[in-house]
């Protein structure tokens, strides 16, 4: 029987294929768990499915999204648990020379004595997830490129305008299946949020760069916070007079024991994954993307680091930053490596080649790949300035003050449109994320390291061919590296953004008072911004061919592979998602065995008194005494420290609670193993696994080694 795609419902392919894949493989949105509820039994899971599904039920109402990554609500009143380093910016944010809370850790004895994040930090509670896709693409129908791409983003932005119209929620709006489905997506957004309890830096993070995606580990990658209201229970900015917010439902830590298969379930907001893109796609990853990300954030990591190593101060200004690039060093490496190792290219492109064969005996095949040839030839386009623009957005994203110039000027040039015909981002619900972010400009700035970054970036980006170069940006910093130094020192030298009042005072100026400021990055930032927002509507034309056309593929994709029973579920896109499997061992290659389960034991063996394996004198002395209460491992006789599963995770799943079957919380994931990288890419069953702390290790940290009674109690757990 011939089937018609363009009469394909995705909803019924997801419900009719769902079920096919593996136990261990898939980031499900929660609507498609009751679909897959023989399987979710048949792995072990004791609750109902169905519930599941329901954003408004427990548990799925006590996960949260943190910081940009994810988190759960463990008490009643507001405290929410999260991986150390993705609070880590809120520990910076406290520290200072003289009160270094990265290396001491921090426990708040009581309230009162609980620290502010930094002011754009935010826990954000999904209360709505809504399909809204006919209402979004009506006014697409029928357009091209940029009209299409401003058809679905003016409908957006109207879905959210009106979601918001009630304070203290954040809306946005889900792009399922590359422009197929689109959602909106209703979160309550919390804006007090405080830090309660941070581990010392040499548990929190201990083996550093040396063990991130790497097994056995042994870090108490933990940190719990807690969010505030105002008194009337409504979401406000920071205030003493603040009280702790009341989730609707909140995690349970378990105080069972744990083994190799129990049944283990995550849910959290993975951030990217591109399983279902194009063969040509995943050749560009492999071939030119993730080797250029591996030289350019290593050269960016030297620069910080050599300007560090002679400003203290500096160094600690830097420090989250630091880390945050050398996760995507190690992350593009390992997923380089991963992709290779399981010949990822080859097997996308057969995959493509057979999913082409099946098509064309489809009757409207002919329809169907010439929009996919038209994507293609979009994604080919992208090619020619993939250098110049992988260069332009590190210079904007990896410094603070040029960034926060261009910001300004961008804020003054959106400010006087209509609310609804601004630059997303740069909208009145934006306000307040901008002015947090101004505000702590000077807390992660050296001017001298700023101006060593921009020249390495620049210096490369100068060395392109002269057809991707813009002209904006030779006519501030040049066109060779000899004019560089002369051009950065004036530029930094002539500006006072490095002074908080002076930035916020400038969000309130229009652009005319902006350009006759005579502050030097200021004017800077006014020259480039014609290119910034042309480039920018360079990417939006493509962006909405790509939003026209990839629907044809993922169409054919999605029957295709139903055809095959195989899996169907979107590709991550920050939404809240839910995936299951079991704790599990490994063998990574020949003869290497990986128990799923780490110890006390290996912490000590691993201290060599020095970064990053220098654990702190009190762990040492608590392993040495051996007492581990009720958190021990029986069958091991000793204290357990991290677990491993067959969990499917990716980038921004970190901080996401791991239920087991009864759906009480058994442990935190924070990473993947370094086999397992390229999972946002290519799932391979024989080496995804995920890393987790063992809330067994949490609530012996809690108990014995730096003891905070009062949380376990908060938290309905024993005192030792």
């Amino acid at each position: 029987m011939r089937h018609r795609l363009s009469a394909l419902s995705v909803s019924l392919l997801l419900a009719l294929g769902a079920g096919a894949a593996h136990a261990d493989e898939g980031m499900w949105m929660p609507s498609q768990l009751p679909d897959i509820a023989r399987q979710l039994k048949a792995a072990g899971f004791k609750g109902k499915p169905g519930d599941l599904a329901e954003l408004a039920r427990p548990p799925m109402n006590a996960v949260v999204k943190v910081g940009g990554a994810s988190g759960a609500f463990v008490s009643k009143d507001g405290l929410v648990l999260t991986n150390h380093h993705v609070a880590f910016g809120v520990v910076q944010y406290n520290s200072k020379p003289g009160r270094d809370l990265i290396k001491d850790g921090y426990i708040a004895s009581d309230r009162a004595g609980e620290l502010p994040a930094n002011p754009d930090y935010r826990v954000l509670v999904t209360t709505g997830f809504d399909r809204v896709t006919d209402s979004i693409l009506a006014a697409a129908r029928g357009k091209q490129g940029r009209a299409y791409y401003d058809a679905v983003d003016s409908a957006s932005k109207a879905a959210v305008a009106k979601c918001e119209s009630e304070p203290g929620y954040r809306c946005s709006i889900a792009n399922m299946y590359y422009g197929t489905d689109f959602y909106l997506v209703r979160q309550l957004e919390l804006r007090d949020v405080r830090l309660v309890y941070a581990p010392p830096n040499d548990i929190g993070n201990y083996g550093g760069e040396v063990d991130n995606f790497v097994w056995p580990r042994h870090a108490g990658d933990f940190t719990l916070l807690r969010a505030y209201v105002g008194k009337d229970g409504k979401p406000a900015d920071y205030s003493a007079d603040n009280v702790p917010y009341v989730p609707p439902a909140h995690l349970q830590v378990s105080t069972r024991n744990v083994k190799d298969g129990d049944f283990a379930m995550l849910a959290g907001y993975p951030g990217v994954t591109f399983r279902h893109r194009m063969a040509s796609e995943f050749a560009n990853q492999i071939q030119w993307q993730l080797p250029s990300r591996v030289a350019l954030y290593q050269r960016m990591i030297d620069v910080v680091e050599a300007g560090g190593s002679k400003d203290e101060a500096a160094r600690v200004s830097y420090a989250s930053q630091v880390r945050g690039m050398k996760n995507t060093l190690k992350r593009a490496q390992g997923e380089l490596d991963g992709l290779r190792r399981s010949d990822a290219a080859k097997v996308r492109r057969d995959d493509e080649s057979a999913m082409y064969t099946w098509l064309d005996k489809q009757a409207d095949a002919a329809a169907t790949r010439a929009d996919i040839d038209a994507a293609q030839a979009v994604i080919d386009q992208g090619v020619a300035t993939r250098e110049r623009d992988q260069l332009l957005g590190a210079i904007q994203s990896q410094t603070q003050l040029l960034r926060a110039a261009i910001t300004l000027q961008r804020w003054a040039a959106e400010r006087p449109k209509p609310d609804a015909q601004r630059e997303t981002g740069y909208q009145q619900r934006d306000e307040v994320l901008i002015t947090g972010q101004l505000k702590q400009v000077q807390r992660r700035y050296a001017p001298a390291i700023e101006k060593a970054l921009l020249t390495e970036l620049l210096t490369q980006y100068q060395a392109l061919p002269v057809t991707q170069r813009v002209a904006e940006f030779d006519a501030v910093f040049g066109t060779r590296p000899a004019q560089l130094k002369t051009r950065l020192d004036a530029l930094y030298a002539g500006t006072k953004l490095g002074d908080e009042a002076t930035r916020l005072g400038a969000m309130e100026s229009d652009s005319a008072t902006l350009a006759e400021s005579g502050d030097t990055l200021l004017k800077a930032a006014a020259t480039l911004l014609p290119a910034i927002q042309r480039l920018d509507d360079e990417s939006k034309a493509s962006a909405g061919e790509l939003l026209r056309l990839r629907p044809a593929y993922m169409r054919a994709l999605i029957a295709f592979r139903k055809s095959q029973g195989r899996a169907v579920y979107p590709d991550a896109n920050s939404t809240l998602r839910v995936s299951y499997g079991r704790i599990s061992a490994m063998d990574p290659r020949d003869g290497v065995h990986y128990l799923p389960l780490t110890t006390v034991q290996g912490i000590v063996e691993k201290h060599t008194g020095e970064e990053p394996f220098n654990a702190p004198q009190p762990l040492r002395d608590a392993i040495a005494k051996g007492d581990f209460g009720s958190t021990a491992e029986p069958s091991l006789g000793t204290q357990t420290v991290d677990l491993m599963t067959n969990l499917d995770t990716t980038g921004g799943n970190s901080g996401s609670p791991v239920l087991d079957a009864k759906g009480d919380l058994i442990a935190l994931n924070f990473d993947s193993n370094w086999e397992a990288v390229s999972a946002s890419w290519m799932f391979d069953p024989r080496y995804k696994r995920a890393i987790h702390v063992d809330m067994r290790y949490l609530r012996w940290l809690l108990a014995k080694v730096y003891p905070a009674p009062h949380l376990l109690k908060e938290m309905n757990l024993p005192a030792e």
